[in-house]
């Protein structure tokens, strides 16, 4: 039994997270900003993963594993967006996401060198 979902207010308002969220970041500071927030969250989230596994030692092929297939799923999900001039707030936002994560690993592994 296949049964149709309501056509809620929540339900309608959560299809058009992405419109709004390019609405509102046609300013470019405010695109600006949403980026370099997300940017700095990602590296923050980097540097946790990386410092769990420092800790939880028995951790670190597991912790390895699903950071190597949450970084391979956003690129991609990121190869299915078309290249435009100006890129979509939802796309930059996935990008942004991907590099702070990786310097974040990064920066933890050269803080062990």
């Amino acid at each position: 039994m296949n049964k149709k979902l309501q056509s809620t207010r929540l339900r309608r308002n959560i299809g058009q997270v992405s419109q709004r969220l390019e609405e509102w970041s046609v300013n470019p500071w405010r695109r600006f900003s949403l980026l370099l927030i997300v940017l700095l969250a990602a590296f923050v989230i980097g540097s946790s993963i990386g410092m769990i596994n420092g800790v939880l030692a028995v951790m670190d092929p597991v912790g390895a594993l699903i950071t190597v297939l949450l970084l391979e799923l956003m690129v991609r999900i990121r190869r299915g967006w078309p290249n435009s001039r100006r890129g979509s707030v939802t796309r930059d936002l996935l990008d942004f996401s991907r590099i702070g994560i990786l310097y974040g690993l990064l920066h933890e592994g050269f803080k062990l060198l």
